[in-house]
């Protein structure tokens, strides 16, 4: 129930569906969501693809995370319907319902099989930042790289490089 838009329903058709020990049978989260039919279908030719449409067919699972992915759209300022908005602004509603659904199935996978506690991410990195990160990461490459010492660079004593956001 830590899952935003994840109601007693949707938990009851999960299990209902699958049962408690049926995830042992899926050896990674994309196993289940493409046998949950929440994954696209990749039709690759000559390494270009030809179609990624999520293949027809429905079962109680997915109905169930779809409806909870629906839910999450509707609601304000949490890290799924974040990500829901940002789908749905690039790909239209029903996309990003497909995508989020996918995204649960994924989640609860790993909650039930690996045995954490889901916790969604505080903060973004947004590409400024992860700029600078990139930018600092690569001096102090070139710094071991050409072993420069920090009097050669025009630091004090000491080398300590470090980025504040």
């Amino acid at each position: 129930m830590e899952i935003e838009g994840v109601s007693h329903s949707t938990i009851l058709s999960v299990i209902s569906e699958i049962g408690p020990g049926g995830f042992k049978k899926f050896p990674t989260s994309k196993q289940f969501v493409s046998w949950a039919r929440l994954a696209p279908n990749n039709k690759i030719s000559g390494g270009k693809v030809l179609s990624s449409k999520i293949p027809k067919g429905s079962n109680r699972l997915k109905i169930a995370l779809r409806q909870a992915a629906n839910a999450i759209g509707n609601l304000k300022d949490t890290h799924l319907s974040d990500f829901f908005r940002r789908v749905a602004y690039r790909k239209g509603r029903q996309a990003a319902v497909s995508a989020t659904a996918r995204k649960l199935g994924v989640i609860i996978w790993t909650m039930v099989t690996k045995k954490v506690p889901y916790s969604p991410p505080k903060e973004y990195l947004f590409l400024d930042q992860k700029r600078k990160l990139k930018m600092a990461s690569r001096i102090k490459k070139n710094i071991a790289k050409f072993d420069l010492k920090p009097e050669d660079i025009g630091f004090g004593n000491s080398l300590n490089i470090s980025i504040d956001f």
